[in-house]
C-alpha cells in the first residue's frame, strides 16, 4: 500500500465536563475525556462483565470548541473521528513521560452529538470544520441505527 492512514473512531460518553484552554497566544483547545465499554457474560460464572477504556480527546478546531463549550457536559454521547497522536514531556522529577490522545483538527476529524437532548438543543451536529455540517435528521438516524437492541 502506497499511503499511511492514522484515523480514530470512538462512539462513548464524556466521562467529565469538557476543559477549556486558552494558549498564551489565545486560541483555545478543548480537552474531552471520553469512556468507550464492551461488556459480556463470563463462561465460567454466567455474571455479566464490563471493562471501560478511558480516552483523552485534544480539540483544536474553533467551529467544534465553540459546539463543545456551548452542548457537551459530563455524560454526553458523542461519535469522533481524528487522529492518534501522542506526545513526550519531563515531569518535576525530570522524568520523562508520554501521552497518546485521539486530536480533532482540521478536515480529517468529526463530532457529533448523539445525545437526543443535546441533539435537540443544538439543532445539528458538527464536523472538523464549521462548513462540514451533519443534519439532525441525519445524525438522529445514526443514534437510532447505533440504539437497536439484538432481540435474542
Amino acid at each position: 500500500m502506497a499511503g499511511n492512514l492514522n484515523k480514530v473512531q470512538l462512539l462513548g460518553n464524556v466521562g467529565k465536563d469538557p476543559e477549556i484552554r486558552t494558549t498564551q497566544d489565545g486560541k483555545e483547545i478543548a480537552n474531552i475525556v471520553l469512556a468507550t465499554s464492551d461488556s459480556w457474560r463470563d463462561k465460567n460464572t454466567g455474571e455479566k462483565r464490563e471493562k471501560t477504556e478511558w480516552h483523552r480527546i485534544v480539540i483544536f478546531s474553533d467551529g467544534l470548541i465553540n459546539v463543545i463549550k456551548n452542548y457537551v457536559k459530563k455524560g454526553t454521547k458523542l461519535y469522533i473521528e481524528g487522529a492518534l497522536q501522542t506526545r513526550k514531556w519531563v515531569d518535576s522529577n525530570n522524568q520523562e513521560k508520554y501521552t497518546t490522545e485521539i486530536v480533532l483538527q482540521g478536515f480529517n476529524s468529526t463530532l457529533l452529538l448523539l445525545d437526543s437532548r443535546a441533539a435537540a438543543t443544538s439543532n445539528q451536529s458538527f464536523t472538523g470544520m464549521p462548513e462540514k455540517i451533519v443534519s439532525k435528521t441525519e445524525t438522529n438516524a445514526l443514534a437510532e441505527e447505533l440504539d437497536d437492541e439484538i432481540p435474542f
